[in-house]
């Protein structure tokens, strides 16, 4: 196990590198046609709320229900991203939350010594390194409401096959508009490849960026951060000082200046009947760990 997740780590990686430097030498000559930066912008929103709404709020933290089909739709959204099977990310989430940047957190930024050099290497773990040195979760501990669901064991089999359909999709879609094979193909070279290595390192930022630099107005008990320009780039996940102080939030813009799309989502499902249970914290509990002096004190 641990050597096979080694393998799919290097994949996961390198595959998305090799697109882009791919891209960049067919962008110099041949240019980026509107078709592909259209595929590339609808395919990172999707795969991004698939993390985000899906894998993130719905199965790692239940802050919220939803009718089986969205359920669905959501895992194989966040599936495409290519940042590991369900089971795998939840449970790497849930001891991260269990044990956040202390020992046994799987990709915290601070245990790796002082100086400079501890800030890089432990940013460089917390990005991507964190990955190579895995060792195989206890799924059985640590996801066993995920593994009674069936249609979610189905998914999480079929992963492999999920991510390429994410790569292909754009592919088919452009060979349907233009009914050239060429546009296909820098389709899923853009919305493919390149879509998938920003999707990847918007949010890993969470891990290593947002565990170093901005502001804590909450008390939490570890170095999480939040970070404005990471909040609009992983669609509100980049609000990580709040969403560690209240997990189970389904909101993690709590105020009305932080943009959180992958709420506007569970909040536009909950108006239609999609989905309830929505979780928030109280006004209480807001103000219970607000850090006195903080701009939301």
């Amino acid at each position: 196990m641990e050597r096979s997740e080694r393998r799919a780590a290097v994949l996961t990686v390198l595959t998305p590198v090799v697109a882009v430097l791919f891209a960049g030498w067919h962008f110099w000559g041949h240019g980026l046609s509107m078709l592909d930066v259209i595929l590339g912008v609808i395919m990172y929103s999707i795969t991004m709320l698939g993390i985000t709404v899906g894998y993130h709020r719905l199965f790692t933290h239940r802050s919220f229900q939803c009718v089986t089909p969205i359920r669905m739709a959501l895992c194989i959204a966040g599936s495409m991203a290519a940042q590991g099977p369900v089971l795998f990310w939840t449970a790497c989430h849930r001891r991260h939350h269990q044990c956040s940047d202390a020992v046994g957190d799987p990709h915290s930024p601070h245990l790796h010594g002082a100086g400079a050099k501890g800030v890089f290497v432990g940013c460089l773990h917390a990005h991507v390194g964190w990955m190579f040195y895995h060792k195989p979760e206890n799924y059985i501990r640590r996801v066993p409401d995920l593994i009674r669901d069936r249609k979610l064991m189905a998914l999480n089999r079929y992963y492999p096959w999920l991510v390429a359909a994410g790569v292909v999709l754009p592919g088919l879609v452009a060979l349907a508009i233009t009914r050239q094979w060429y546009a296909a193909g820098t389709a899923m070279l853009w919305a493919g490849g390149v879509r998938l290595f920003l999707a990847h390192h918007t949010t890993w930022s969470i891990n290593s960026i947002c565990h170093l630099f901005g502001d804590s107005p909450y008390a939490t008990g570890d170095q999480s951060r939040n970070n404005g320009v990471c909040a609009v780039l992983t669609f509100g996940e980049g609000w990580h000082n709040n969403h560690h102080a209240f997990p189970t939030s389904a909101r993690h813009g709590l105020q009305w200046w932080q943009v959180d799309a992958s709420y506007w989502l569970i909040r536009a499902m909950s108006a239609v009947g999609l989905a309830w249970d929505v979780r928030l914290p109280s006004a209480a509990q807001l103000e219970s760990r607000t850090v006195v002096g903080s701009a939301e004190a």
